[in-house]
């Protein structure tokens, strides 16, 4: 079986269904309520283990009862958190996300700034039975690791960037393949023209491969020094939250399954579409078969 070591921040998500987001002070009535997991890199793993490998997961938590419940969840979706970090003393993260009735949402998250390392956690080099490794930006130095060792190894290392923060060159370096939000490119080119950001930092770090994504308005990527554009697949939007991550998991997926690009970027649209068809955040990641039937049916 296919398996994909993940790496970066898991997080409790305390999800709202409100009819509107606010614009100020006041008071809102939410229709719907879930308490469920969350994370860049958690969100993917789950959606990697649903749609049929295995994840070894690695993050950093706090000792506290947030941190017991985010990885009783992990476990009970399958994933191996061997590698995850308790931190004596430190709080886990958490968030509070509003979604409204266009299922776009607001998230406030607290995640303790002042963690450890903790790079005696992870190994050395990739283990054998690895074939891909995704990280984000939320544990710096172990994501290098990781995504390095992959490079190494020569299998995938997949980044996922949601804000230009941190190591980023580092981390971008040390990737195969970088896919950024689209407002965290347009940051870190220094550039509002997205087409125009890909292509600066495609020219910056010409050995990885880089995308972005741009919710509904789907993915672009560069082949052959031209910038290409995925559309994405139109459904009836409740829950737009971890629809980005979804779609990280999914392409690192069918990369570590030595698919070609653009196969992994179709797969990895439906797998983000299909997401946000549910109320829950990750709760509404999709199966596999689910994926692949829609995937057959779209042209």
């Amino acid at each position: 079986m296919t398996t994909v070591f993940c790496i970066g921040i898991a997080v409790q998500d305390h999800i709202y269904r409100i009819e509107r987001l606010p614009l100020g002070a006041g008071k809102s009535r939410a229709s719907d309520f879930a308490v469920v997991g969350g994370g860049l890199a958690a969100n993917a793993a789950v959606a990697i283990a649903r749609l049929g490998a295995q994840v070894l997961f690695a993050t950093r938590l706090g000792d506290d009862q947030i941190g017991t419940s985010i990885l009783d969840e992990l476990i009970s979706e399958g994933l191996d958190v061997t590698p995850s970090v308790r931190i004596k003393g430190k709080r886990s993260p958490i968030s509070a996300v509003l979604i409204d009735e266009t299922g776009e949402r607001g998230l406030v998250n607290f995640a303790d700034r002042d963690l450890p390392d903790c790079l005696e956690a992870l190994p050395v080099s990739l283990p054998a039975n690895v074939d891909a490794v995704l990280g984000d930006s939320r544990w710096p130095e172990g994501s290098i690791r990781m995504l390095g060792a992959a490079r190494a190894a020569g299998k995938p290392a997949i980044l996922d960037v949601d804000r230009a923060e941190g190591p980023l060159d580092r981390l971008v370096a040390a990737s195969t393949h970088t896919a950024y939000a689209a407002k965290a490119a347009r940051e870190h080119a220094g550039t509002q023209d997205l087409a125009e950001a890909i292509l600066i930092l495609q020219r910056r770090f010409s050995d990885t491969r880089i995308l972005a994504t741009d919710g509904a308005d789907g993915s672009y990527f560069v082949e052959a020094g031209r910038v290409h554009h995925q559309p994405a697949l139109a459904v009836d939007v409740v829950d737009t939250n971890g629809a980005g991550d979804v779609w990280h998991g999914a392409f690192a997926l069918r990369l570590a399954e030595n698919a070609p690009l653009i196969d992994a970027i179709r797969f990895a649209t439906v797998a983000a579409a299909l997401k946000c068809t549910r109320f829950g955040g990750r709760r509404g990641t999709p199966a596999r078969a689910d994926v692949e039937a829609r995937l057959k049916d779209w042209t």
